[in-house]
């Protein structure tokens, strides 16, 4: 594995080293002592794994309680993965990692906590998206942030996306800051 930092800090780039052969291929996902030498912070204690049709963005979500980092890969399909900084303090607030990850391209990104995170699926298949996080799911201390916010201003490569209608609800930066605030992200 090798980890690429980011413009923006602690948002990186984990690439997998893949073994390929006729059969298919093999990587490593996931190794204790890589992740620790990183300095990445944990422990990862949860597995989710979300399968979205083409044309799908999810997020962009935040879970502040507790605080919750992400490592977020691809086992099916293309995704572009996003990650904005939603920490009020941060030189880097409000700007945004955007990465494609694959189920080819053996990229993975780290998304720390403070971050709103979310996703395009890219091409015409499905996508798989398998993230392991720091901590357990609390849909009581989790917020969100409208996918198409034009301060945030992400491109998202798709014409015509489909968004659940909770997504669809989320707030605008400019509504979504005072809850920022409170809850100290």
């Amino acid at each position: 594995m090798k980890r690429t930092p980011t413009d923006i800090d602690g948002v990186a780039i984990i690439e997998l080293s893949i073994h390929r052969d006729d059969r298919g291929f093999f990587c490593e996902r996931f190794r204790h002592d890589v992740w620790d030498s990183y300095g990445l912070s944990g422990p990862l204690v949860q597995q989710n794994h979300s399968r979205s049709r083409a044309g799908v963005i999810r997020g962009l979500h935040l879970q502040h309680t507790p605080a919750q980092g992400k490592l977020v890969g691809v086992t099916r399909g293309r995704i572009l993965d996003v990650a904005v900084d939603l920490r009020p303090h941060s030189p880097t607030y409000k700007h945004h990692v955007a990465v494609e990850l694959s189920d080819e391209n053996g990229r993975m990104l780290w998304v720390p906590t403070g971050f709103a995170h979310g996703f395009c699926v890219l091409g015409d298949e499905a996508a798989d998206v398998v993230y392991q996080v720091t901590n357990y799911y609390n849909p009581t201390g989790e917020i969100g942030l409208y996918y198409a916010d034009p301060e945030i201003g992400i491109r998202w490569p798709v014409a015509s996306p489909v968004i659940s209608a909770r997504d669809s609800a989320l707030p605008s930066l400019a509504v979504l800051e005072e809850t920022l605030k409170k809850v100290n992200v």
